[in-house]
């Protein structure tokens, strides 16, 4: 088990796991793999990381997947090298135990996907953006970590609609990418794979 980084000592625990500074917390229980939207904007706007929720300093981490990188957009908050580590080693998309993403209905008034059983309790009334949707139940992507100068730090979104955020620019010089985990092959994908290995195997 990785060590918790000296950064996160003080942030919460939930099942000996640090809940991350932009997770959705519902009644005291982190709903991990979900954001709290006000947390990530204040994360964005701030310059915090994700999971600490210290201020970025000289440098910070963008997850970025393919799909990410041809946007020129890192929709995550970005994270301090220190705490990189730790949440490489236990995010399941991001360490590989998981093949692809979660398949669960997102239920009105609880963005963990699950039924709020409180009824006093203010649930925001949230619905999956379009990359959650067209991902949901797909297999996993490749996930590298680009480190950056924080003075590169620029905030994107759509012309359109001022204030809205739609993460951090790409599109900036890169100073260190580091492979996170490769994509999850499709069942076509493995069959070819397969194919290719049987071709150059040259085993008597």
């Amino acid at each position: 088990m990785h060590p918790i980084p000296q950064r996160c000592m003080r942030r919460p625990l939930s099942g000996g796991l640090v809940v991350p500074y932009v997770s959705f917390v519902h009644g005291g229980r982190a709903a991990f793999g979900s954001l709290d939207a006000e947390q990530a904007r204040a994360a964005f706007l701030q310059r915090l990381c994700q999971i600490c929720g210290e201020q970025l300093e000289e440098r910070c981490y963008l997850i970025v997947r393919p799909a990410d990188a041809s946007r020129g957009t890192s929709p995550e908050p970005a994270l301090h090298p220190e705490c990189l580590p730790y949440t490489a080693a236990h995010c399941p998309l991001l360490n590989g135990t998981a093949t692809h993403y979660r398949t669960r209905p997102v239920l009105a008034g609880h963005p963990a996907g699950r039924p709020c059983t409180d009824p006093s309790y203010p649930c925001p009334s949230l619905t999956p953006d379009e990359g959650h949707t067209a991902r949901s139940g797909a297999p996993a992507d490749r996930y590298e970590a680009w480190m950056i100068h924080t003075r590169s730090y620029r905030l994107t979104g759509p012309a359109d609609r001022p204030g809205v955020i739609s993460g951090i620019s790409t599109n900036v010089p890169v100073l260190r990418r580091q492979l996170l985990r490769e994509a999850t092959l499709t069942p076509e994908e493995q069959h070819l794979l397969r194919m290719v290995h049987d071709l150059f195997d040259t085993t008597p």
